[in-house]
């Protein structure tokens, strides 16, 4: 068995420290993510799931234990190396698609190219290839704005993959979309985690799409438990 692409390891978060509105969210958690895995993340809100997502993700810090991405333990390093490694091993994914407005679909999955020094050319490829894999390559040059909600999610899925991540955090991706629109981008979302190798964990109130990854684990007080 291949070894974890991310792991959490006794993983604690306390808002108001030692103040009377202190908040325990996260008490010891541990978790692993292998290559080519998709694992549900379930939770009720306020649980702490998007805070252990931006853990997960490098966009904060644990008050205690270790995060380790392709085995490299991530809190004793500079903030450069951690958001070297943020920007490009690891792709983000959130409810609402968050794309650039004034650039194309093409572009918004470009220019995270071009900030990791990628080739211009490259970049271009790369985001035509992506935005095949997920059946919107004909609206490569149109404008969010002319997008529908579900072709603005793949695109964002395109963009979070665009520089090779080993690890995909999604908080909510279809939260947004009705039934059939929420089931055909999940689709489009677990085959580029097929096809990519990618360690994928996903928060998701749709017990539905949870149930059709390798995965479900549910946030309950602060620890994590399967299903």
């Amino acid at each position: 068995m291949s070894d974890p692409v991310l792991e959490l390891k006794g993983i604690e978060k306390v808002y108001n420290p030692g103040q009377p509105g202190e908040i325990r969210v996260l008490r010891g958690l541990d978790l692993s993510l292998r290559a080519g895995e998709a694992v549900a993340l379930v939770a009720p809100s306020g649980a702490g799931k998007s805070t252990l997502l931006h853990i997960a993700g490098l966009l904060d810090t644990p008050d205690a234990g270790e995060v380790r991405i392709g085995g490299e333990a991530m809190q004793d390093l500079p903030d450069r190396r951690r958001t070297a490694v943020r920007r490009a091993d690891v792709g983000f994914v959130y409810q609402f698609h968050h794309l650039l407005p004034e650039f194309t679909a093409a572009e918004n999955i470009v220019l995270p190219q071009l900030a990791n020094g990628t080739a211009p050319g490259a970049a271009k490829a790369r985001a035509a290839e992506l935005l095949a894999t997920v059946g919107v390559a004909d609206r490569a040059n149109h404008r969010p704005a002319a997008l529908s909600g579900g072709e603005q999610q793949r695109v964002a899925f395109c963009r979070a993959l665009a520089n090779r991540p080993r690890v995909l955090l999604a908080d909510e991706p279809t939260g947004n979309l009705d039934p059939a629109t929420s089931d055909r981008v999940f689709g489009a979302l677990m085959d580029l985690v097929r096809q990519t190798g990618l360690a994928a964990l996903v928060a998701t109130h749709n017990m539905a799409l949870a149930e059709r990854m390798d995965r479900v684990v549910r946030l309950d007080g602060g620890v994590l438990v399967a299903g």
